[in-house]
């Protein structure tokens, strides 16, 4: 095919065409470009992702290396990156995700998503958050769009833009089946990386590098320096969480996804290496409160907080909070939670924008229950577990693998009951229903789009009243 009429970096590079044939773009955004496209030594279709943006793009090879014994992550085949050009990812092709599985359950499965599909769904999320987490890596971005679907029904964990890893390079948290991360620094010419090829003992083909943690972060500070990207810029753009290896994307379905990302990295709230953090990531809906009232320590924590708005969303074929701005997100949790307070979350009065929005004392709160109608009590009990303010009391991934609703009756399905449409069918526009309705919500809004509220202004910020 013809490129297109913009002259795209991917097209004039010649170590990447001379090993693929570009198809065509799949996926467009701010900081990422999607192409599927045709290995040429075995006519393999895979997907091309070109990222524009220097800290996306090490984070999600940095990640994607430390993950790739799991089966429930995307597969990185290899990546080329060379000074002053744009990084490419070589991923494993992905026809759907499962925000398509809850479009397709909602549009036309007369009685949702069956209990044996969703424990299936939710197992395989779990093994996939539970890889991550036990690797000290936070994905920051979880949500039904970022979890893809294997040919063979194997759901992955994908776009690891955002993520970060918490501990230094080289250290695990893991058990004899994980395998200690060996850091490998973007060198300054033209790397080719296979790391399911590449025999462990065989360094050949890598730089395998051995530093502090200071010495990692220089080196990577040092890289950063010389990416084009003028870092004032970011802070004005968004990231694009969405143009992961999905076939049906479309320009235009990105731009009215409603599961776009937020916000781009900071480069003053993350620029200190030894471990600062921003609190402006993440898509609106899925986010933990503790991001929501601007906190910038946190850590795993806030994927358990977004695992189980999804397994909420799996019940119900609904977003569980569907907030319109940030401030609407707060009140439809604490409408649902009840106030947030010290009794319910110690230390929650320390979160930096805690004083400045107080909202009025929710005498009965809805409660979970009221979301999620004609559940069991179990599966109510289960998202309760991971939908709390405390982020010390959320269960984690393996944890969860043991709550007894995934292992009483009914089972999870077999592989070849599962219903999982053939693409990402996108958005409907003859229904556009709620999913159209919140296609900004990832636009930090101030407070006048909240809507009519019964607010007044109070010497830090301002009161709203439920």
């Amino acid at each position: 095919m013809d490129p297109p009429t913009r002259s795209w970096s991917i097209y004039n590079r010649t170590e990447i065409t001379q090993r693929y044939e570009i198809l065509e773009r799949i996926g467009s955004g701010a900081y990422s470009d999607v192409y599927r496209a045709r290995r040429l030594s075995d006519d393999l279709i895979i997907a091309l992702k070109e990222i524009h943006d220097y800290q996306s793009a090490f984070r999600e090879i940095e990640a994607l290396e430390i993950l790739q014994k799991s089966p429930n992550i995307i597969v990185l085949h290899e990546y080329f990156w060379r000074e002053e050009e744009d990084a490419v990812l070589v991923l494993e092709f992905l026809k759907t995700d499962l925000a398509s599985v809850i479009r397709e359950a909602k549009r036309n499965w007369e009685n949702g998503i069956s209990v044996g599909e969703i424990k299936w769904w939710m197992i395989q999320i779990l093994h996939g958050l539970d890889a991550c987490h036990r690797n000290s890596i936070v994905h920051r971005d979880l949500k039904p769009a970022n979890l893809l679907i294997s040919s063979d029904v194997v759901l992955k964990l994908a776009d690891f833009g955002q993520s970060r890893i918490l501990l230094e390079p080289g250290f695990v948290t893991g058990d004899e089946h994980t395998h200690p991360h060996e850091q490998n620094t973007p060198s300054q010419t033209w790397m080719l990386q296979q790391p399911e090829t590449i025999p462990e003992s065989d360094n050949s083909n890598q730089e395998q590098i051995t530093m502090s943690k200071e010495e990692y972060f220089k080196e990577l500070d040092d890289l950063k320096a010389k990416d084009s990207v003028d870092e004032t810029d970011k802070e004005t753009n968004f990231n694009d969480g969405d143009t992961s290896c999905l076939a049906t994307y479309t320009t235009s379905d990105m731009e009215d996804n409603p599961f776009k990302s937020s916000y781009s990295y900071e480069a003053e709230s993350e620029g200190d290496r030894s471990g600062a953090l921003t609190s402006c990531v993440g898509t609106r809906w899925f986010r933990a409160p503790e991001l929501l009232y601007g906190s910038m320590d946190y850590g795993q924590d806030i994927d358990l907080w977004s695992l189980g708005c999804i397994f909420a969303e799996l019940l119900s074929l609904k977003p569980l909070f569907p907030g319109t701005s940030d401030i609407d997100q707060i009140s439809r949790i604490i409408s649902t939670l009840g106030n947030l307070t010290e009794e319910a979350w110690p230390g929650c009065s320390k979160l930096p924008d805690y004083g400045k929005i107080s909202f009025g004392k929710i005498e009965n709160p809805l409660g979970l229950e009221a979301y999620l109608p004609n559940r069991s009590s179990d599966e109510i009990h289960l998202v309760r577990r991971l939908v709390c303010y405390d982020p010390a009391s959320r269960a984690t991934a393996m944890e969860l693998l043991h709550d007894k609703y995934l292992n009483v009756n009914p089972l999870p399905v077999p592989v070849n009951e599962l219903r999982v449409p053939s693409t990402n069918n996108g958005q409907d526009e003859s229904s556009p229903g709620q999913w159209r309705d919140y296609k900004d919500m990832d636009s930090d809004s101030d407070f006048e789009e909240f809507g009519t509220v019964d607010a007044s202004t109070t010497g830090t910020g301002f009161s709203i009243h439920l």
